[in-house]
């Protein structure tokens, strides 16, 4: 299992019968009621234990966690503790958090060199990541379509500071060098992005055969067409893993204060700078963020993507904290309830 990405933080939280037995796998693909978990060198389709189907979203597997199965293996008993987890709210009105892939050590944020390239996507794609614990490399590709695509590298370099940004013809195997240097015999990377920037194209290409299928953008609109329609654990056959995650049109936030501050440290460091620490970056006086865009050193664009991401998830998050604390609220009567029941039965 070595070649799915097993590494000694997994092995050590597993018991050494559950080990012998073959019980540890690795889920590669969610559907509707089962998951497709790779254990003992083969696959095979099981269903979530009773308990586990009891339990929040958050808690169930998704792509790449590691899970123990029953002594039948046909059902997953538990989900090992995660290293990363990339995550989002869900789309619509639910507030509930859906998790995109688990375990993974590296993300590719993938954007191409046309009309769908937008700073504000990579800004919310980037947020998301510095929670996740993942590494984050900005991948641009349809480079041989673009007229200039060093603009475009300049534009996604200004994002945020230090993260890595690759360029890529997915039809020319000597541009790949770069992502593939970043994905090592257990790694495991996952591909997120817009549908139609070739994130499909991009798999294809470092697995060298189709393992997805592929469609041209929209001519009339420019906008891409959803080809992947699943999260899937791919192995290469060059060592390491790619996950390939559908086009997610809508991308919600929520819990991430910390990363926030990190996409956005050059904004965060001109509003230490502000006259009044409860700065709304609007019209206040003394306002260092606002000196700075009408000196031309930070660009207004930026200040209302930080303002609109920051609103976001204030919201989201106390909606979640109340949720959160209803459901322990609502667990509270029904252990009390069951007390109460069990104390009459005895009288």
């Amino acid at each position: 299992m070595h070649d799915f990405g097993l590494v000694p933080f997994f092995t050590q939280q597993v018991a050494d019968i559950e080990l012998e037995q073959g019980r540890l796998g690795r889920v590669i693909e969610v559907q509707r009621s089962q998951c497709i978990v790779v254990s003992g060198g083969s696959e095979r389709a099981v269903k979530l234990s009773l308990s586990l189907q009891k339990e929040s979203a958050v808690d169930r597997p998704t792509v790449g966690d590691w899970v123990v199965l029953d002594s039948a293996l046909s059902n997953v008993d538990k989900v090992l503790e995660r290293k990363s987890l990339f995550k989002r709210l869900a789309a619509g009105v639910s507030t509930e958090i859906q998790l995109i892939a688990a375990n993974i050590d590296t993300v590719f944020i993938v954007s191409s060199c046309n009309e769908e390239f937008k700073e504000s996507r990579l800004e919310r794609y980037l947020t998301l990541c510095g929670e996740s614990g993942a590494v984050p490399v900005i991948v641009l590709t349809k480079i041989d379509v673009a007229d200039e695509p060093e603009r475009f590298v300049d534009r996604a370099r200004k994002v945020q500071a230090n993260v890595p940004v690759e360029m890529v013809n997915a039809l020319d195997s000597s541009s790949l060098d770069g992502v593939r240097a970043w994905i090592s015999d257990n790694s495991t990377v996952a591909l997120v992005g817009s549908s139609g920037v070739g994130k499909s194209t991009l798999l294809n290409a470092l697995a060298g055969h189709n393992l997805a299928a592929t469609q041209e953008i929209r001519v009339q609109d420019k906008k891409g067409r959803h080809t992947t329609t699943h999260r899937a654990l791919h192995k290469l056959p060059t060592g390491g893993l790619l996950i390939d995650v559908p086009g997610m049109r809508e991308l919600k936030v929520a819990d991430i204060d910390q990363s926030l501050a990190t996409v956005f440290e050059d904004v965060e460091s001109l509003a230490a700078l502000c006259q009044f620490t409860n700065c709304s970056h609007q019209s206040e006086p003394g306002c260092a963020v606002l000196q700075a865009i009408a000196a031309g050193e930070l660009d207004e664009r930026r200040l209302n993507s930080y303002l609109k991401l920051g609103r976001e998830n204030s919201l989201a998050t106390r909606t979640l904290a109340e949720k959160r604390a209803k459901g322990r609220e609502f667990a509270k009567v029904v252990k009390q309830a069951k007390s109460w029941k069990h104390r009459k039965s005895e009288s």
